[in-house]
């Protein structure tokens, strides 16, 4: 008998111990730098609200951190689309005026690997800005820090909350340099093929709503176009 609880002790150590070293693991670390901060192109940053009440429009399987929002809007439980999350939400631009709508649909990437810290989510923009024309990003984030530091955080709180300071460079592809990947759709922006990188800024998280304080900045490298919403890179 004292053999079965000695391997069962050993096993529980076991799963313990991996467990531990995927928190801690160094190799982990959020990138907090863009890959575009060093481009000389013109660029153009747009921010949205994470956070559900601020958004038009939200909708997953509704177990997901991000309640749905508005109340009533259609759950995503088909078994093909169970997994993904849509947002529709308004782009400000730098001097803080609505540059126009975004729609992002998002879903767990079967490339995920949890031994190597890589919470993977596929995830497409289709952007829409009236001076400008439309835009379509594909990009691969990995969402490994987002959920240890803030979600795992906010569920060992005792006030079920995480508070705090967080940046982190979501995109980490489908590109060799870690960005996303844009292409105009029309107007000004027609046939553009250029980079993107979304990056989240969080400073507050709750267990039961989601996003309480945060916010999304996407960054286009805009090469060729010019336009006075667009900044150009030091």
């Amino acid at each position: 008998m004292k053999y079965v609880i000695g391997l069962a002790a050993g096993f529980v150590f076991g799963v313990a111990a991996f467990f531990v070293l995927m928190y801690v693991n160094p190799l982990s670390a959020q990138n907090t730098v863009s890959p575009l901060s060093v481009t000389r192109e013109a660029q153009l940053n747009l921010q949205y609200s994470a956070v559900p009440e601020e958004t038009i429009l939200l909708t997953n399987n509704g177990a997901s951190g991000s309640a749905p929002y508005p109340e009533g809007v259609r759950e995503l439980w088909e078994d093909t689309i169970k997994e993904a999350e849509v947002i529709v939400v308004p782009l400000i631009d730098e001097w803080g005026e609505i540059a126009g709508f975004g729609v992002k649909f998002s879903s767990e990437s079967e490339d995920s690997r949890y031994i190597t810290s890589e919470y993977i989510t596929s995830s497409a923009w289709h952007i829409y800005l009236p001076e400008l024309g439309t835009l379509f990003v594909d990009q691969r984030e990995n969402y490994w820090s987002y959920y240890r530091d803030i979600v795992l955080d906010a569920h060992m709180n005792s006030a079920d909350s995480w508070a705090g300071e967080w940046v982190g460079v979501m995109t980490t592809g489908p590109n060799a340099l870690g960005t996303g990947r844009a292409f105009g759709g029309s107007g000004m922006l027609a046939n553009i093929d250029s980079e993107f990188v979304e990056v989240i800024n969080a400073s507050a998280y709750s267990t039961q709503a989601g996003p309480v304080s945060m916010d999304g900045v996407l960054t286009i490298s805009l090469p060729n176009v010019s336009n006075p919403r667009m900044s150009q890179s030091e």
